[in-house]
């Protein structure tokens, strides 16, 4: 697939480094040479030095015969001339915008082939804001990912002494939990994936990935770790556009406090939002922490544009008495860093938004993509299509389906049915099918399987 990346800042950067891997033909267009030269040091791709959203810019890196378009500049205005231009000159088949502010995104009906061309909508703070609302519903998961519009979950949870399951095989887990069907997914051990097998014995410390119906993730979730207690107490620093959304998606349910310090935007917020206590001050000044009882709170979510005051504020409010501390986080390489420490979950921006993305990106029909592990694995929720003579998996049983190598298949949704998948569950045409894929390097071979033959009309 050819493909046009507009934007060489962190999310472009990160999307051209999961690309370019998969023999796709990748041009990125920056105005900055540096940042370029960097990515063309580490990766095959094609660069163009130049502004994003003119026509003869867009012409040298190729637009004429491009077939996907994906503007992810810092400008919400560049990304959508850019589209438009990509759509009246070129006629690029695809287009893929950044678009963050509200402004924007409260009128849908400016997205438009005949107002502004754009196919596909993406924006990091909403996507941002959901992943930590999902993080505050399950207290104990590092991860949840919705699959099949929320019917099925995804959770990374690490097992801890004293969890039922924990020291036990995988195959006990059906006689611990009798009326609950579930599937472990992947298995990290000291950052090094297992695949699971009935005889695989989890660890305490093991990150496991599991995946169930909605209704029966606390459920599992007890096996592998004692259940916390629900949240109640939630204070968030920085009322940018993530904290303030997270406020009001969070005030209704739980007790919210914001913290900015920035005298004139915490009065702003403190007007749109409606039940969430606002306070102006420094969120790592102890003494305000202390006064606003951190030490009763059940999160802390660090979500300023500072990675460094993030980080700072989170292991200060997690030393006076903070239950658990989410921290935002930009940079790729802080985040391995500090979820060693005493932060409990570092939040990547650009990981939320690269699955959104590659969800358009991969061959086959493909409902939901989610990156995790930073980049290294893969969640798809795949359809299947055709039948037992056009299609490798439609027809078949699970144990007869010629998966790559650290893949596995998870749950299997068959309209409004979940049903977990196990070695004789049979495949349906038109079932969505979730997979976990270990290894990056894997995904072309799971598109293959997904594409039906020329025999399917």
């Amino acid at each position: 697939m050819k493909i046009i990346i507009l934007g060489a800042g962190q999310v472009g950067s990160s999307l051209a480094n999961n690309l370019a891997s998969e023999a796709n033909d990748i041009t990125v267009v920056d105005t900055e040479p540096q940042r370029l030269q960097a990515l063309q040091d580490r990766l095959d791709l094609r660069t163009v030095t130049g502004q994003a959203s003119h026509p003869e810019v867009l012409l040298r890196a190729g637009a004429e015969d491009a077939d996907m378009l994906i503007a992810v500049t810092n400008s919400d205005e560049t990304n959508m001339v850019a589209c438009q231009i990509a759509y009246s000159l070129f006629r690029t088949p695809t287009k893929i915008a950044r678009v963050r502010a509200l402004e924007y995104l409260m009128h849908p009906q400016l997205f438009n082939p005949e107002s502004i061309p754009i196919d596909v909508l993406i924006s990091p703070e909403q996507l941002v804001t959901d992943y930590i609302h999902r993080l505050i519903e399950y207290p104990g998961a590092l991860q949840v990912l919705n699959f099949a519009e929320g019917k099925v979950q995804l959770v990374a949870v690490k097992a801890y002494y004293g969890g039922p399951l924990v020291g036990h095989e995988l195959q006990t887990l059906r006689q611990h939990m009798p009326g609950v069907d579930t599937r472990v997914a992947a298995i990290y051990r000291r950052n090094r994936p297992i695949i699971p097998e009935g005889t695989t014995v989890i660890e305490a410390d093991d990150e496991v990935f599991f995946i169930a119906a909605k209704k029966d993730i606390r459920a599992v979730m007890s096996e592998l770790r004692r259940l916390e207690k629900p949240v109640r107490h939630v204070i968030i620093a920085g009322g940018g556009n993530i904290g303030k959304r997270l406020a009001a998606a969070l005030e209704n349910d739980y007790q919210v406090k914001l913290i900015d310090h920035n005298p004139a935007r915490a009065r702003a917020v403190s007007e749109e939002l409606s039940r969430t206590i606002v306070l102006q001050g420094d969120a790592a000044d102890a003494e305000l922490l202390l006064a606003e009882n951190i030490e009763e709170t059940d999160v802390f979510c660090a979500l300023t544009n500072d990675d460094e005051a993030n980080i700072l504020s989170s292991m200060l409010a997690k030393r006076l008495g903070a239950r658990k501390v989410m921290t935002l986080i930009n940079r790729a390489a802080y985040v391995d860093l500090v979820e060693s420490g005493e932060i409990d979950v570092a939040i990547s921006p650009q990981q939320a938004t690269i699955g959104s993305l590659l969800t358009h990106v991969r061959r086959g029909d493909v409902a939901a993509v989610h990156s995790l592990r930073r980049g290294a694995a893969e969640a798809i929720e795949a359809v299947a299509h055709g039948d037992k003579q056009s299609s490798k998996v439609a027809g078949r049983a699970v144990e007869d389906i010629k998966l790559p190598h650290g893949t596995t298949i998870g749950a299997i949704v068959r309209g409004s049915d979940v049903l977990i998948a196990h070695h004789d569950t049979v495949i349906e045409a038109e079932d969505h099918v979730i997979l976990f894929v270990v290894d990056k390097k894997r995904i072309p071979e799971v598109e293959r399987l997904f594409q039906v033959g020329i025999t399917f009309l």
